[in-house]
């Protein structure tokens, strides 16, 4: 079928729907972090978060993908907890000493304000984004952490990825389906998953940067 057109109009439909995509702004790069956290509970401010990473990821600016030979930056720390309240499924999870946090754990206050200024030097003049699998629990505690304690996230309100949808559109699978034991073998880190936040975190920025370069499967129509 032959291109639609309006009239004697010269912009024809496809060209109108070329001009209308949305083009990257002039410099913008997104910075990516993959994020892993270690808690107590299930939400935040009734728990705890105990420990957090946050490693460089890779960089995109529309175009090209950058991503990192090493995952040696990275920001960790564990946390005093905030609350007496806990689950002890979540501690034997993580294998964690809340007894110990609670002695010898980091103030919140100093440990939000410290990985924000890290995000931000490492980002420089790019926009940090924050990368986890599943996106949802990560990203709840740590943007309430860092609005609890720190008054805003360097991650704004909304610059986020979630691995698991990237990987759900590009394998043609419902987000049901699509957690990380339906990865690809080619998809898959070379690290185990230990529950400890730093070995986490850099195992999901392999899978990240993985799946962002993949080119999904072929031949199923969505």
């Amino acid at each position: 079928m032959a291109p639609m057109s309006v009239h004697d109009d010269v912009i024809t439909a496809d060209r109108h729907e070329v001009e209308l995509q949305p083009k990257p702004r002039e410099n913008t790069l997104d910075v990516y972090f993959s994020a892993d956290v270690e808690t107590d509970g299930p939400i935040p401010g009734p728990f705890s978060m105990l420990s957090f990473a946050l490693v460089y990821a890779g960089a995109y600016d529309g175009n090209k993908f950058a991503r990192p030979t090493r995952y040696d930056r990275h920001f960790y720390a564990e946390l005093k907890p905030i609350s007496n309240d806990f689950d002890i499924e979540a501690l034997r999870a993580n294998g964690m000493d809340r007894d110990k946090l609670v002695r010898e754990g980091q103030s919140p206050e100093a440990v939000m304000h410290a990985a924000s200024e890290w995000v931000q030097n490492i980002a420089g003049a790019g926009k940090p984004v924050l990368v986890a699998y599943p996106l949802s629990f990560d990203w709840s505690w740590l943007y309430w952490y860092f609005i609890r304690f720190c008054s805003q996230s360097p991650f704004n309100y909304s610059r986020c990825f979630d691995i698991k949808t990237a990987f759900a559109v590009k394998a043609h699978l419902p987000i049901a389906d699509a957690g990380r034991s339906r990865l690809e073998f080619t998809l898959r880190p070379h690290r185990t998953h230990t529950h400890h936040a730093l070995d986490d975190a850099i195992e999901q920025a392999e899978i990240f940067a993985n799946v962002f370069q993949w080119e999904g499967r072929s031949g199923r129509a969505t």
